[in-house]
């Protein structure tokens, strides 16, 4: 099948499908579910971080009005081992023994008529406990370290040799502070069970995934369980695991014979959800006095929980993909400590490891006296240095100069201090970024029915990011349909398999799918009128059309062809169904590499005297391939910049020394950007379609926060002359 060469859809900047229910507050998120019946829990959680339960009084607890139950480890029934998810392990199941793991961790669930009978039971259980010490610190030797248990360790050409030899060598120690996602929408998990088949709506990213965990702990087949995930209220990664919350939810309701709701509190969101991991990172760096790289060596531990082998950040992960350089090691390890379980938060690993490596370059740039673009440029690579592969598509340098034009690079005096409005020390900063995205096999099913509309149905999911309105333009432009004709239902598992919403591989997967489903689609309405003599599309294969104007046309010739409802009408069928698959694993080894690509320019301003930041603009350059809503894609890149201030002047999950317990686990303790921490946000996209990937997308979800702090801690030390390794950056480091 030929589509279109003009694209009428793709790329326009729709509003949001949803958006109109969103505002009107009828989107139905998870915790909006009820039922007859309708019973809720409430969790009991752990006060201490490491030890045993030594005893469980709960008679209290079960004698208050409206208790329904009382779940522990004493009483709960044997569950199945969870299955292990694209993302690694499922987090460790709570009720299983007596054995605390960290502070927070869930010890019993209490189920009642009403949630505030729940509440005030709930306070009415008394846990015993034997405490022993619990291991904290990411530098804590007690603390086990697991080393390269993933195979994402990069030992490329003679490292050690490199940096001996070098003629300029640095070397530098980097931290970040652990970050919690905290989107809007508390999670929540609503399960009902009617005989042996159980109903879930629940925050999740992966319905699939989540369908297949609660088959499995309760030993049903996956036709028997179905997940909904119409509407989520924000993800950051928080719903790629199905943490133990869920599975208790399900048991919950099996227990009591009822349907139960449980809705985790926002501290609670920080000790149920994961969190972006802690980091501390060295960094040494070869150069030649010219400022290229004949070395990087680059080394990262990151915290994990207990007994939890998933959630792995790759911090490293770029270091050895982004620029030219002959030998190349990377080293990713984990420190296990009693914590809540760190998981994948927007750009895993990339986010942390970008700040250490561009941070890293820019200290070079100074030292050699070098404009830290022409750096970077110096090292531009064409190809991906692991595999020699070229990359599918490329526009970094691009992203370079027009990120600079923009922001007007060319007004910054290379001096530190030199710049200054008032009191203020003014810095301009910069940052590079290669990311690569991920795919994942994707299906989709498409059927036009007789009234000229589509629907589109997977079990993809839409936190956000605009599933609903990409499929909605994709579908509409391949078909040659109006956007109001085309019908999106997700957030189902019991629709076309589809991939956890993260990685940014969501709208290529999704897209490559509908694509496939559409040329399926055309060619089955060829089939219908291949003998029909009363067709102008009699005879015709899908190389002789496209799909405009509602239809199916002669490219040539548009004036021949016919409707999809005309074709309906005259062979008597309701509709045409057709099944697209993406499968990007299926195929031979692509003979390219692929890559989103960015820019950042950040200007910051310094009062001399008090030691306050403020960022007055942030640029971004971006090369994501074709933007198929570029009002959303605009959002994305606007979003992920606020989310790199917040990471990069804010936010840090603070964990008490001695018990573990997360000392700001409110909006009131926990920062995050306001309104008047958010400065003017320019955005401008480069490039071209990617040469392989579906409709030529390469995704932006998670671009859009790295290179963020990378940018504004090298514009504070232009601005300073304070070299920031460690975030947040905090008052106290620029005093």
């Amino acid at each position: 099948m030929t589509t279109a060469t003009r694209m009428k859809v793709i790329g326009a900047p729709v509003d949001r499908i949803d958006g109109p229910l969103k505002v009107t507050g009828t989107a139905p998120y998870p915790a909006d579910f009820t039922f007859p019946g309708l019973t809720h829990a409430v969790l009991v959680q752990s006060t201490i971080a490491a030890g045993r339960i030594s005893g469980i009084d709960a008679a209290a607890a079960e004698g208050a009005p409206g208790v329904l139950a009382v779940i522990t480890h004493e009483n709960a029934p044997a569950l199945a081992e969870a299955p292990v998810g694209p993302l690694g392990p499922p987090p460790p199941f709570p009720l299983r023994d007596n054995v605390i793991r960290h502070h927070g961790q869930h010890v019993a669930v209490v189920v009642a008529r009403t949630r505030e009978q729940a509440l005030e039971a709930a306070r009415l259980v008394r846990i015993g406990y034997e405490v022993t010490t619990p291991v904290l610190g990411i530098d804590d030797r007690r603390a086990p370290v697991l080393r390269n248990r993933w195979g994402l360790d990069v030992d490329r050409g003679e490292v050690t040799a490199a940096l001996a030899s070098a003629e300029v060598v640095y070397d530098q120690i980097f931290t970040t502070a652990a970050v919690t996602p905290s989107p809007m929408g508390l999670f929540a998990t609503v399960a009902r069970w009617e005989g042996n088949r159980l109903t879930a709506h629940d925050a999740s990213q992966d319905p699939m995934l989540a369908r297949k965990t609660l088959a499995a702990v309760f030993s049903l087949p996956e036709t028997d369980v179905r997940v909904l995930v119409p509407y989520l209220g924000g993800g950051f990664g928080a719903g790629l695991r199905v943490w133990p919350h869920v599975i208790l939810t399900a048991l919950a309701a099996r227990v009591v014979g009822r349907p139960v709701k449980l809705v985790l509190t926002r501290p609670q969101m920080f000790t149920s959800v994961g969190h972006r991991p802690e980091t501390l990172q060295r960094v040494r760096l070869g150069a030649a006095r010219d400022g290229r790289l004949v070395a990087v060596d680059h080394e990262s531990t990151a915290t994990i929980g207990a007994l939890d082998d998933g959630g792995v950040e790759p911090v490293p992960q770029t270091s050895g993909n982004a620029y030219s350089c002959p030998n190349v090691a990377t080293r990713d390890r984990r420190a296990r400590l009693h914590i809540p379980s760190p998981h994948w938060m927007r750009a895993p690993g990339a986010a942390q490891g970008n700040f250490a490596m561009e941070s890293a370059l820019d200290e070079l740039s100074y030292t050699l006296g070098i404009d830290p673009i022409e750096l970077r440029l110096r090292n531009y690579t064409e190809v991906h240095p692991g595999s020699g592969l070229p990359w599918s598509s490329k526009a970094l340098r691009e992203c370079y100069q027009a990120g600079a034009e923009r922001f007007g690079w060319g007004r910054r005096t290379p001096e530190i201090g030199s710049m200054r409005d008032g009191n203020w020390l003014v810095g301009y900063g910069m940052a590079g970024v290669t990311f690569t995205s991920g795919q994942a096999p994707c299906q989709a099913a498409v059927s036009v029915r007789r009234d000229g509309t589509a629907h589109v149905r997977s079990a993809a999911t839409d936190l956000g990011t605009g599933t609903y309105t990409i499929a909605t333009q994709v579908t509409a432009e391949l078909l040659g349909l109006d956007i109001g004709q085309v019908r999106v239902e997700i957030g189902d598992s019991d629709l076309p398999f589809a991939p956890y919403s993260g990685g940014s591989g969501m709208a290529t997967s999704l897209s490559g799918a509908i694509q496939d489903a559409v040329g399926k689609l055309v060619r089955a309405f060829l089939d219908v009128v291949a003998d029909d003599e009363s067709s102008p599309l009699r005879g015709r294969s899908p190389d002789d059309v496209t799909s405009t104007n509602g239809g199916i046309h002669v490219i040539d010739d548009s004036s021949i062809g016919e409707t999809y409802a005309d074709i309906l009408t005259r062979h008597g069928l309701p509709e045409i169904t057709a099944h697209g698959e993406r499968d990007p694993g299926g195929n031979a080894r692509m003979p390219t590499a692929n890559g989103s690509f960015a820019a950042r320019f950040a200007e910051v301003l310094v009062d001399r005297e008090l030691g306050l930041l403020r960022v007055a603009r942030l640029v971004s350059a971006v090369d994501a391939g074709r933007i198929l809503n570029e009002k959303l894609a605009r959002s994305q890149m606007i979003g992920g910049a606020v989310m790199g201030i917040g990471m990069t002047m804010l936010e840090e999950t603070v964990f008490d020394h001695e018990s573990g317990r997360i000392a700001n686990a409110t909006f009131g303790d926990y920062l995050i950007p306001a309104n008047a921490d958010v400065p003017d946000l320019d955005v401008v996209f480069v490039g071209t379609p990617d040469t392989v990937r579906p409709i030529g997308i390469k995704g932006i979800g998670e671009i859009a926060i790295v290179g963020v702090s990378a940018a504004i801690a090298n514009a504070v030390y232009h601005a300073t002359g304070r070299r920031i390794r460690s975030l947040p950056i905090t008052i106290e480091q620029l005093l």
